[in-house]
């Protein structure tokens, strides 16, 4: 059963997402997004309590899911209907060492004495598979131990009186009818096998006392590393520092951490304000300390298609840089452009294969190696980029907005020659010289190939954003080259991308039987025209357009939302004509960013407050943002937490803040009675 992904933790190497019923279901290690330890398969938490036994989880308990405000430090609280026990977790990864500290606080709801056992289950599938594993009891810390290969992961705890594992099991999973060693707990009794090889899994009990009323405090960790030293070094830190200790410091850490992001947030409604810190907070999880903003870590797509978002798509990574950048961590966005120029393009089969060498693939792994792809090589006998040009253009874009706000030069300097200059060069090149138009990529959607008027607006957006880069590096004929093929597009754009039958803009150009045929859907990405700046947003031509948009894309019953474009099939839910796909986050926030660039009046600008309260009403309790959501029961659908959702929410908050205090400048206000 698919479910979503909730409360995700991490610190750029080691990162956990737990499920809606609180179990872990990812957990990876040494890079975010690469590699999956639990492959999707739930790590369990069981009580038992006289003679009764329970999994955690919604069916049975009553779980509020949340986080410490302001921390990426859960704060989980379950109560069950015939145990009289309250349990409150809180879990982190630290932000410096590679270890996941759960606390468990149990209350005693009766008046009288209990005897609790908590069980915690680790389902390790270490290297990405189950086959060859090894996890043995350690005496010599009282531990438990996984391990294969370069990958070793140990687990242990702690009690008010006690120190180290004393209850324990090892076993077989998933094999020849065994379940897993999960089902040794239920119970209460633990075998104490010593180890187990092949696919395995293991269990650690904790018994305990709570007097009338009384509560106890446990914990529990896990210590990620490549050999046997490392995590017992670990293990020891823990040990001699405290799990309590290292728990408040990873509260206090993440509060000045995101106390950079915070802002006046001025007339936004409160949530809006709690839902943009939680973002920053949640992206943080997301990137990979070498720089890989991943799309999302959620395995349960894998029904989809047998593969996951665990990748750096540029374009998503480009925006969500450039929100990073907006809020005050330029650091972060510095490490994916240098991702990007540094470690990207290494990987690319262009510099082998083809002369054109100035463009991003489809999507990487964390390491800058190509991702997998489904865009071809070859079409009607001939061979084709399989790439998606925004990608491209939207990096350079990125790295000019990263110089406007730090305008630290050295900084930059280093993505110029390498990445810049041959990205806008390839712009320059893959352009059809009949039309003056980009020549076709496959659409952001990744569902077509053509000639789409998004990708036209970032190649744009690419190529100006080239052009003042070149200009600040004192490269005055190829700002003057770049400047002009911007120009260039931007007329064809007019030329070939806006319909007057249609009176609006088209979504592209797309070839069937090598015969050019437009593509006159309506399509959300439109709104790119003005995001990017390739259009004026009261050009009336855009205001049509947009016109369009919200008659033929916005949900008019059920949960609301924008949709994609008209007739989107992915992941479709409800087959009706009144519903034109399921609503996606992304697109809704994108109508919100067009209403507040068009707004010449503070009640103007309000009417983008009620798509970005849609937007923070998707959010669970803990603030995780979908792709996308059911058309009638708003449930989550795909991935979550997307990248690009909160990435996006980021940048329209701040969007509103900076239109906010424009339209309160005296100035302003003249200005746009004259527009009028």
């Amino acid at each position: 059963m698919s479910m979503p992904r909730d409360l995700p933790i991490g610190n750029g190497t080691l990162l956990a997402a737990f499920d809606f019923d609180y179990q872990i279901r990812d957990f990876y290690y040494p890079r975010v997004g690469k590699e999956n330890h639990a492959l999707g398969y739930p790590w369990r938490f069981g009580v038992w309590l006289e003679n009764e036994f329970s999994w955690l989880g919604r069916e049975t308990w009553n779980l509020q899911c949340s986080y410490l405000p302001g921390a990426l430090v859960t704060a989980v609280t379950a109560s069950h209907s015939r145990l009289p026990l309250r349990l409150h977790f809180n879990d982190a990864i630290d932000y410096e060492e590679n270890i996941l500290i759960r606390q468990v606080r149990l209350e005693n709801l009766s008046d009288r004495p209990l005897e609790p056992r908590l069980f915690f289950h680790a389902d390790i599938n270490a290297l990405e598979n189950e086959i060859g594993d090894t996890v043995f009891f350690d005496p010599k810390n009282a531990c438990l131990i996984h391990y294969k290969g370069p990958r070793y992961f140990l687990m242990s705890c702690a009690t008010e009186t006690t120190l180290g594992v004393t209850h324990f099991a090892t076993g077989t999973k998933r094999h020849r009818g065994m379940e897993g060693t999960w089902r040794d707990a239920e119970d209460g009794l633990l075998g104490g096998n010593p180890i187990a090889q092949g696919a395995v899994d293991s269990v650690i009990g904790m018994h305990l006392r709570l007097a009338p009323g009384g509560e106890s405090v446990c914990h529990y960790w896990v210590a990620a590393g490549e050999n046997y030293h490392e995590v017992e070094a670990l293990h020891r830190l823990v040990t001699r520092m405290g799990a309590e200790r290292l728990l408040d410091r990873n509260t206090d850490y993440w509060r000045h951490w995101v106390a950079a992001g915070e802002r006046d947030f001025g007339g936004l409604p409160p949530l809006l304000g709690e839902c943009y810190r939680r973002s920053l907070l949640i992206l943080r999880t997301q990137i990979d300390r070498g720089g890989a903003v991943i799309a999302a870590n959620d395995t349960d797509i894998r029904q989809f298609n047998q593969d996951t978002y665990s990748y750096m798509w540029p374009r998503d990574g480009a925006v969500v840089s450039q929100a990073l950048d907006r809020a005050g961590y330029g650091s972060l966005s510095w490490r994916f452009l240098d991702f990007c120029t540094h470690k990207a393009v290494n990987y690319n089969y262009s510099a082998s294969i083809l002369a054109e060498t100035g463009f991003l693939m489809h999507k990487y792994n964390p390491d800058g190696s190509v991702g997998s792809s489904w865009q071809p090589w070859l079409e009607n006998g001939e061979m084709v980029l399989p790439i998606q040009e925004d990608e491209t253009a939207l990096v350079v874009w990125a790295i000019w907005n990263h110089y406007l706000i730090h305008r630290d030069i050295e900084a930059i300097r280093p993505f110029y020659s390498p990445f810049v200059e041959k990205a806008a060069d390839f712009m320059l090149d893959f352009r059809s010289h009949r039309t003056g138009l980009p020549l076709p990529s496959f659409d952001l959607w990744e569902e077509r190939r053509g000639i789409f008027t998004y990708t036209t607006a970032t190649v744009i957006a690419g190529l100006k954003a080239a052009a003042s880069l070149a200009a600040l590096f004192h490269e005055e004929e190829r700002a003057s080259i770049y400047l002009n093929g911007a120009e260039e597009v931007s007329n064809a754009l007019d030329r070939h991308l806006y319909s007057p039958d249609e009176g609006r803009f088209i979504r592209g150009i797309v070839f069937e039987g090598g015969m050019e045929r437009i593509d006159a859907t309506v399509d959300s990405s439109l709104l790119g025209l003005v995001i990017f700046g390739a259009c004026e947003p009261l050009d009336e031509r855009m205001v049509s357009t947009v016109r369009a948009v919200e008659e033929r894309l916005w949900l008019k019953t059920g949960s609301g939302g924008l949709a994609r474009y008209e007739g989107d099939d992915y992941q479709r839910m409800v087959l009706r004509h009144d519903v034109p796909g399921n609503p996606w986050v992304v697109c809704t926030l994108w109508l919100a960013q067009y209403r507040i660039a068009a707004a010449l009046s503070r009640n103007e600008l309000e009417r983008a407050l009620p798509l970005l309260m849609w937007a923070a009403g998707r959010a669970l309790p803990s603030g995780v943002l979908p792709e996308q959501v059911h058309p009638e029961s708003g449930e989550f659908l795909s991935v979550s937490p997307l990248t690009w959702s909160h990435g996006t929410l980021v940048a329209t908050v701040l969007d509103y803040i900076a239109k906010e205090q424009l339209l309160a400048s005296p100035d302003t206000a003249a200005a746009a009675t004259d527009r009028r």
